[in-house]
């Protein structure tokens, strides 16, 4: 409650938040949200504060210290994919400056505000988060399929899923509700 209460859907646009939002959005594939929650702190303590250029330099002993972590997620292929992603965040910021000024392309740069009135109306994914999984993968991700993005994008305030009967709905959204679109790449 607390997390959808003040962090879930607030817009992001810190470079280092919206990488640990990636990597902790790759971590929860096939397992719950609240889960990863739980270990949100342990993550942030293994991962150097989740500083993508620190990890980006992480060697296989510290992948096996990872390994044998027991507050994150113990699997070799996340922890790879944490590792790869920190590299190419760091190619995105070179290339763009900010990976806060690639990402929010997908999404014309404003948050898309949706009017779900239940949870069931609220896609897994969506057009835009499937041009995103299709770029970040062509880029080197791992862990960023479609329905991981959307994820995503949810929780960084990308689109706003708070149905419409949340206190938090309105609380988030611009004056203006027009869908924004997104740039294709």
């Amino acid at each position: 409650m607390e997390y959808h209460d003040n962090e879930w859907g607030t817009p992001v646009h810190e470079d280092r938040r919206l990488f640990e939002f990636l990597i902790l959005e790759g971590a929860q594939a096939g397992l719950s949200w609240e889960t990863i929650l739980k270990k949100r702190e342990a993550y942030g303590e293994a991962l150097d504060g989740f500083d993508p250029a620190r990890i980006a330099r992480y060697s296989e002993k510290d992948r096996a210290r990872l390994l044998a972590n027991p507050g994150i997620v113990r699997n070799r292929l996340k922890i790879e994919a944490t590792v790869i992603n920190a590299r190419q965040f760091l190619l995105i910021q070179k290339e763009w400056g900010s990976f806060d000024g690639y990402i929010w392309q997908f999404v014309g740069g404003k948050t898309i505000q949706n009017k779900f009135v239940s949870l069931s109306e609220v896609p897994a994914k969506t057009p835009e988060s499937d041009a995103m999984s299709k770029e970040l993968l062509r880029r080197g991700f791992k862990f960023v399929g479609s329905t991981i993005c959307y994820a995503f994008m949810q929780a960084v305030g990308m689109v706003n899923d708070h149905t419409t009967d949340c206190f938090r709905h309105n609380q988030r959204a611009p004056s203006s509700s027009l869908r924004a679109k997104s740039i294709k790449l």
